[in-house]
């Protein structure tokens, strides 16, 4: 499994409704494609080194207005919450995020160090999504999270695509993200955000991630994974979105038009931003990504949020909320490509104050019991194989966010 990586798209619209200046080098890397399904979980493009305004990052992420976070945040900014983010790490020493990264569970341990190139770049991007709370005077530069009040609890289940460890994770570390779910239940998670997946051909369902999606979810944790970044290369399936129980996000532009690399299937949720998205970084610039992972680090914000106002509420009653409240919903009620629609976190809040108990069954809750749309997916014969699906997740390889992300700003000094 990977972090959700889509590869580079053809030049796009302008940011905060201003068409930047095309710059060659920026144009040569969107044009380039990374090579196969299992891509590098973060790469990137650097575009220039000039420091732009510090406004300028927060201009540019579009996601929060789109999603209504101002009015939200009226009621809460996720204040009470952890949110579990199973990925590559986070850098707790970013000036975004200080103060709320929580002790990181190791699960692989070996691999890239604090200060190498290749550690918690994806996972401190997915966490700035989450909790970013910027930094500066008034915390008024840098990246802003939707639940900027939220804690976040590390657990390292992948390794970057490029760290030279990664096939040695491959082969010895395949249960790394079942027991990193089971762990993130355990120890006070609100929210489980998978900003990873397997969506190649030869992805199955691993009994073991399923046991530990659905032991989440009897805990009352909350499990969010990337739709999967297939959708221009055959629509395959991804492991862990199509487990019964979880909340899987497709992605959508600033537009609200679904992302062409956004895997369509059955067990689609909702959408959420995952096109031009500004991300953090540990060597301390702002780039720009594309993917799926962004996509569900932005749903596991709006999760945190709901939480937060109805700490009361199951796993299975949020993901009905989210899906009855979400916007520009397809015709039918839902489909494929954008599952109900768009999460809106303050239509969910509202609504979800005139929720009661949750009287269903564990099973219900968990997911099971015809709630797939469609016909589910198909059981191989080999679905307990050693590593299982897995395998490509611990190697760290992306199949879920940053396709290609271009630098915007570099902000202080470089991490050395």
């Amino acid at each position: 499994m990977t972090p959700q990586n889509h590869p580079p798209r053809a030049p796009r619209p302008g940011l905060a409704g201003a068409r930047p200046q095309e710059h060659p080098r920026r144009r040569r890397g969107v044009r380039h494609r990374l090579a196969g399904a299992l891509a590098a979980a973060v790469a990137f493009v650097l575009v220039s080194t000039a420091p732009a305004h510090a406004d300028g990052i927060r201009a540019r992420q579009w996601a929060l207005d789109a999603m209504h976070t101002d009015t939200a945040w009226q009621t809460t900014k996720g204040e009470g919450t952890t949110v579990a983010v199973l990925d590559t790490g986070v850098d707790d020493a970013h000036p975004d995020l200080t103060g709320q990264v929580l002790p990181t569970k190791d699960l692989i341990g070996f691999g890239a160090r604090r200060g190498d190139r290749s550690w918690a770049r994806h996972g401190t991007a997915m966490a700035g999504i989450i909790a970013g709370h910027g930094h500066g005077a008034d915390r008024e530069e840098g990246v802003l999270g939707i639940a900027p009040e939220a804690k976040i609890l590390p657990v390292r289940v992948i390794l970057e695509g490029t760290d030279s460890a990664r096939k040695r994770a491959r082969s010895s570390r395949g249960s790394a993200l079942a027991d990193g779910i089971r762990w993130a239940a355990d120890h006070g998670a609100d929210v489980i955000n998978l900003s990873l997946g397997d969506d190649s051909e030869s992805a199955h369902p691993e009994k073991s991630e399923d046991a530990a999606v659905q032991y989440a979810l009897r805990k009352g944790a909350v499990v969010v994974a990337s739709a999967g970044n297939g959708g221009e290369k055959g629509d395959h399936i991804s492991y862990p979105a199509a487990y019964p129980g979880v909340i899987a996000v497709a992605a959508v532009d600033r537009y609200g038009t679904h992302a062409s690399f956004s895997t369509r299937r059955w067990y689609a949720t909702v959408s959420a931003p995952g096109v031009d998205v500004v991300i953090a970084d540990p060597d301390r610039r702002y780039y720009e990504g594309w993917g799926t992972s962004a996509a569900a680090a932005f749903v596991s914000g709006a999760v945190a949020l709901v939480r937060a106002a109805h700490p009361g509420l199951t796993p299975a009653q949020i993901k009905k909320l989210l899906a009855d409240t979400a916007r520009s919903g397809p015709k039918g009620g839902r489909d494929d490509a954008k599952g109900y629609g768009i999460v809106d976190p303050a239509a969910a809040i509202e609504a979800g104050g005139s929720l009661g108990p949750d009287t269903t069954t564990a099973a219900a809750a968990s997911g099971y019991r015809n709630r797939y749309f469609g016909t589910g997916p198909a059981a191989p014969a080999a679905a307990d194989e050693p590593g299982g699906v897995l395998a490509p997740v611990t190697g760290g390889v992306g199949a879920l966010l940053l396709a290609a992300a271009v630098l915007l700003w570099r902000g202080g000094r470089r991490r050395t």
